[in-house]
């Protein structure tokens, strides 16, 4: 008899803990060994458990699922991850690619493409696989299209990102505080932002930035 494959879940929410267990409950080959509602549980439940694949939502109670999926895929290279999450936006989506998850599936999915996700993690960790990658791709494409940045607004896009304000701008590029302002102001425009914050996760998933960053206040 082949061995089972076997799973801890990483939930807030107990009523969908309790889902998971029993929609794997008539999977004969996958098996629930360990379960957890925050990221404070998480490294310890995975450490005892051992599992084949972890099956975890993007936001947690006390956390943020992705970075515990980042911490996990540091620590276990050939662990299958799977987020499980209701917020299937491109972003989230592209960041998940980015953290070196095994699948991203919707809540809503239907069963069969859960169960295809574990099934898919178990056997190739390191390969992403989402329902909509397809799609989030051909988006982010057609935004690109025409969307070019000069030098000088890549510069203040990496500024802007090391957190620095206006006037520190204005010094590190050898400009005046108004020419600066201008500059920032035209990136803004670009990338159809209001702020900083705006204008960095806005890059992020066009993939102008291409790592996760803490985004300044």
């Amino acid at each position: 008899m082949a061995k089972s494959i076997t799973v801890v879940v990483i939930d807030g929410h107990t009523l969908t803990r309790y889902g998971l267990v029993g929609l794997v409950a008539g999977a004969g080959d996958i098996e629930i060994v360990g379960e957890c509602g925050s990221a404070a549980e998480a490294a310890v439940v995975v450490a005892v458990a051992v599992p084949d694949v972890v099956v975890l939502d993007v936001a947690l109670p006390d956390g943020d699922g992705l970075r515990v999926a980042a911490e996990l895929r540091d620590r276990y290279a050939e662990l299958g991850i799977v987020v499980l999450t209701s917020n299937t936006e491109d972003h989230v989506l592209f960041r998940a690619l980015e953290t070196g998850v095994s699948a991203f599936v919707c809540k809503t999915a239907p069963n069969v493409e859960v169960l295809a996700a574990i099934r898919h993690a178990s056997v190739a960790a390191c390969s992403f696989t989402a329902t909509g990658l397809a799609g989030a791709l051909g988006r982010r494409s057609s935004i690109m299209v025409g969307l070019t940045l000069s030098p000088r607004e890549q510069q203040v896009l990496a500024l802007l990102t090391d957190g620095m304000s206006v006037p520190a701008i204005a010094r590190s590029m050898f400009v005046s505080p108004s020419t600066a302002k201008t500059y920032v102001a035209r990136l803004y425009e670009k990338l159809g932002a209001c702020n900083r914050a705006q204008a960095i996760m806005t890059a992020l998933r066009l993939g102008l930035i291409e790592r996760q960053l803490s985004v300044p206040a």
